[in-house]
């Protein structure tokens, strides 16, 4: 919560045309435009288990990015990019988007992948995560992440 009060505060600050309907938010359909390219980014990132980290998706990070991996260590934008691809399976099995104002998205979705030890038999990784988009400079770009692992279903 934190998080969204401080973008919208610097949405705000920004010359964003904010009014009260913008601080409420809606969900983005799936035609909305900045649903359509935040949905690749978040698909191309749910990936990068099972192939190399895309361009475009090194793109979407913010210098300044966050985020909290399941283990709650806090870590930042990558400094090296090295997409293992060493999982199988991996999918992005559902993602909402709320939108507020033309500037700011919050992204909530799932996603599984499967790994296989070297000894060891196949285990399949479920994570359940909320990820913060800013809109700068007329592209967005991921803020801040939060993952959790989940039990598979």
């Amino acid at each position: 919560m934190k998080i969204l009060m401080g973008a919208m505060a610097m949405a705000v600050l920004a010359g964003s045309t904010t009014d009260a309907a913008d601080l409420m938010g809606r969900w983005a359909s799936s035609s909305d435009s900045a649903a359509k390219t935040i949905t690749a980014l978040e698909d191309m990132w749910a990936h990068t288990s099972c192939s190399s980290v895309p361009p475009a998706l090194k793109a979407a990070f913010a210098e300044d990015f966050q985020g909290t991996a399941p283990n709650g260590q806090r870590y930042g934008r990558p400094k090296h990019w090295g997409g293992r691809g060493d999982n199988s399976d991996c999918k992005l099995e559902n993602i909402h988007i709320r939108v507020f104002g033309d500037l700011v998205a919050i992204a909530y979705g799932n996603e599984s992948s499967i790994s296989k030890p070297e000894h060891g038999q196949e285990l399949k990784h479920c994570l359940v995560w909320t990820d913060t988009w800013l809109k700068r400079n007329g592209k967005w770009q991921i803020l801040a992440a939060q993952d959790t692992r989940i039990t598979c279903q």
